[in-house]
């Protein structure tokens, strides 16, 4: 099940936070419950990504994307994403994710997100490539930047998420039907 009532509670302390500027990091705070574990006790892969959703959504919420969303009709599609899972995170045990906008090129934004935790190791890390839908299909990064009050030119993108963009445009789709 959706976390919603964790959402609900990001967002409430969030609602005052001092806005973001474009590629300010948003941090957050997190407990990872019995309800998040595996049958190996430790954080779920795909609870993870849901997780992300908590340091992702109130991020958009400071940054003005939320707003602009709203005014303009507008929906927040992931559009793919690239997880390293490095060490467990076990039930009960705090996490401080860490997530900010990388960049946009002309179709995607790319957001970098990471869990750390108390010892300061961290435990994972997601690209996310995330578009802006609107009534006529995806809107252009640059368009959502400019209601931001963002420069609408793309920035350049680290060499990591370019090789990873290009890497992702290798493989095929729709993928092979056995």
């Amino acid at each position: 099940m959706y976390p919603l009532l964790r959402m609900a509670y990001q967002a409430f302390l969030n609602r005052k936070a001092k806005p973001l500027a474009a590629f300010e990091t948003h941090v957050s705070h997190h407990m990872c419950w019995p309800w998040d574990l595996d049958p190996w006790f430790e954080l779920n892969n795909g609870r993870t990504l849901t997780l992300f959703d908590l340091g992702r959504i109130p991020m958009a919420q400071r940054s003005g994307l939320v707003k602009a969303t709203m005014q303009n009709g507008w929906g927040l599609t992931v559009a793919g994403s690239s997880v390293r899972y490095r060490r467990r995170i076990r039930v009960f045990e705090r996490i401080t994710m860490r997530s900010r906008l990388a960049g946009w090129d002309d179709r995607f934004f790319y957001i970098e997100q990471s869990m750390w935790k108390r010892n300061g190791e961290c435990a994972n890390h997601v690209l996310i490539r995330t578009a802006v839908a609107g009534p006529k299909g995806l809107v252009a990064p640059g368009e959502v930047a400019k209601a931001l009050g963002y420069d609408p030119t793309p920035p350049a993108l680290p060499d990591w998420i370019n090789a990873w963009i290009a890497a992702d445009a290798t493989r095929p789709w729709p993928p092979m039907q056995d």
